[in-house]
């Protein structure tokens, strides 16, 4: 099974683990009425006719005067004040509150797979030796932050340009690889130092945004889905790597971020 597969069958999972703990029983059974196959009934209406009295109509069913066929759910909410309200009053948002726990906790544990991906192709792929030091990959309440960032010996471009070096849209598609099999969509945000240019008209701005976008070509190139690429923005040096040292080629970088699909839950629903 792929893994996104799995994924997608754990969340359903989840899912079904959740509708029955906070169903009641008349409502397990509506939805159980709801899924259950229709066969032909053997019920009596009258006799003497073709079929000798016997209904071909499925129970459970009903037909409609226009004649599209429709099925009717049973299901209903719980009588109010009943025995259930008093057992399970706030249950099912703290049910919920679980559920999408264990969905988080379940997107977390493929961020950290695919983090771990990304660092074991950089570490055994000889093409990839001192490529280390330029890639940073954490958590954050966004989700999985991969950033790589420039060193004094190695960049990811050329000063003021915004062509991607080869070696590091060899460490792009190592990055594509690992979270190709992942829902998830991507944000990419380009970040400069605080070194300003001598042209008024192409400032830091127009630099981090061209350089967000020329990485968002290069994922792409190298096997990206451009659908999932939800976000491209250049953040100038606003967002500095390395806050009490402005200048430091430790800001320049660009940040993919595997955006999360679960909520981050407050602590008082945890």
């Amino acid at each position: 099974m792929a893994y996104a597969d799995f994924v997608t069958a754990m969340m359903a999972f989840f899912l079904l683990l959740w509708l029955l703990n906070v169903t009641d029983a008349v409502q397990k059974q509506g939805i159980s009425d709801y899924f259950a196959p229709t066969v032909a009934s053997s019920s009596e209406s009258g006799s003497g006719g073709v079929l000798g009295g016997t209904s071909m109509q499925t129970e459970g069913a009903m037909i409609s005067n226009t004649g599209t066929p429709s099925v009717v759910s049973s299901i209903s909410p719980p009588e109010e004040g009943s025995k259930d309200d008093a057992e399970s009053d706030g249950k099912s948002e703290i049910d919920e509150a679980e559920f999408l726990e264990r969905l988080a906790a379940l997107e977390e544990a493929s961020f950290e797979e695919s983090r771990d991906q990304i660092k074991a192709a950089i570490a055994t792929d000889p093409e990839m030796a001192g490529l280390e030091d330029n890639i940073i990959i954490d958590m954050t309440p966004e989700g999985l932050r991969i950033q790589i960032v420039d060193q004094y010996d190695e960049s990811m471009f050329e000063p003021g340009s915004t062509e991607i070096k080869p070696g590091i849209k060899k460490l792009l598609a190592k990055v594509v690889k690992a979270i190709e099999p992942l829902p998830n969509n991507i944000a990419v945000d380009g970040h400069t130092d605080s070194s300003g240019s001598s042209n008024p008209s192409y400032t830091n701005w127009e630099l981090s945004s061209d350089r967000a976008n020329s990485s968002r070509r290069a994922l792409i190139e190298v096997g990206l889905d451009p659908d999932r690429i939800e976000r491209v923005s250049g953040k100038a040096d606003t967002e500095p790597m390395i806050a009490d040292d402005p200048s430091n080629p430790g800001n320049r970088r660009i940040t993919l971020t595997l955006l999360r699909e679960t909520p981050v839950l407050p602590p008082n629903l945890k």
